[in-house]
């Protein structure tokens, strides 16, 4: 058997790794997977708690943010496509010249 305190190490690590790629990041993309990373760590947390207290709570609250980590990923992907035709690049600080 596994400790839980495993579980917390790998989901802490893979949430900084994620949190680091969003605050060094430029590219829209690189930018999505980060966030995917920190919504993973999440989901780890959720099913080794789940797996601590012996119920399922945690791991219906962990579909639950998968579904909503597809659904980000669909609206995100539709995002960067338009930054992409709009600017020629995907890079996230040229958002910002995209006003009325």
């Amino acid at each position: 058997m596994v400790p839980p305190q495993y579980y917390l190490l790998l989901s802490a690590a893979v949430f900084c790794i994620g949190l680091f790629g969003i605050l060094t990041r430029r590219n829209a993309l690189l930018f999505l997977m980060s966030v995917e990373l920190m919504l993973n760590a999440a989901n780890i947390n959720l099913v080794a708690f789940s797996y601590v207290w012996g119920n399922v709570t945690g791991q219906t609250f962990g579909l639950f943010t998968m579904a909503i980590a597809a659904a980000e990923v669909a609206v995100g992907l539709g995002i960067i496509l338009v930054l992409y035709r709009s600017f020629g690049d995907v890079d996230v600080t040229d958002a910002t010249t995209m006003r009325w």
